[in-house]
């Protein structure tokens, strides 16, 4: 009996010395005046995502979307994290005012074909899209402004595209752009179909809605052949 509890013991302050250990640790890393950048080796790297799986009649339910040519977007407010990781927010309105705007969804920061492709695309030929008059290159996707700004240091993005969140999906929801993802294992609930706008003073001049998270005509290329 003595040898039993002498055992239990034993197992117990082991347990509890390993406890103390991480909570030492990881208060260290957490106070520490290290950059976070001092963490970070490299880009995290993707494998391809597919958003294949939709039925027919899911399909068909997708591509009905509420915005159109020729529509007002409505308002609606979007979040940022500035340089200085205050929260900011600015309004559709505000975003797009007296200005020629490219806005483009994707599904979700950080998964693949939205890293590897579709921001990475806008990042690229941002010079040549301001070039043809564009004022403003917009990503938005219904992600926190955390994750955003995350994201946007991952991929080493400076000005050249804003990225903004939807946190709540509440512009998504209103220009009827939401995927239903919630029966996919990857646990991505509502997010926003992929798609890329021009806007004009608020109003909608050219929109390409993708199927899902399908990519295929909502990029930057296809944006400048409209220009």
């Amino acid at each position: 009996m003595a040898f039993t509890a002498s055992l239990n013991m034993s197992r117990l302050l082991s347990f509890s010395s390993t406890a103390t250990a991480t909570r030492l640790s990881t208060k260290t890393l957490l106070h520490s005046n290290l950059p976070l950048s001092s963490f970070t080796h490299q880009p995290l790297k993707f494998k391809p995502l597919r958003f294949s799986s939709f039925s027919t009649t899911t399909r068909t339910t997708l591509v009905s979307a509420t915005i159109s040519v020729g529509s007002k977007l409505p308002e609606s407010t979007l979040s940022y994290l500035d340089s200085s990781d205050e929260l900011q927010t600015i309004t559709v309105s505000d975003l797009t005012k007296s200005k020629k705007a490219i806005l483009f969804a994707v599904p979700g920061a950080f998964t693949p074909t939205c890293s590897q492709k579709h921001l990475p695309g806008f990042v690229e030929k941002s010079a040549e899209l301001k070039a043809k008059g564009v004022d403003v290159i917009a990503c938005i996707s219904v992600n926190d402004a955390f994750v955003m700004k995350a994201w946007k240091e991952n991929l080493n993005i400076n000005d050249e595209v804003l990225l903004l969140s939807d946190g709540n999906g509440d512009f998504t929801r209103a220009i009827g752009a939401e995927l239903d993802l919630r029966d996919k294992p990857v646990g991505l609930g509502v997010r926003s179909r992929r798609y890329s706008m021009l806007v004009e003073d608020g109003v909608v001049k050219v929109l390409n809605m993708e199927e899902g998270g399908a990519f295929t005509s909502s990029g930057a290329e296809d944006m400048l052949k409209v220009l």
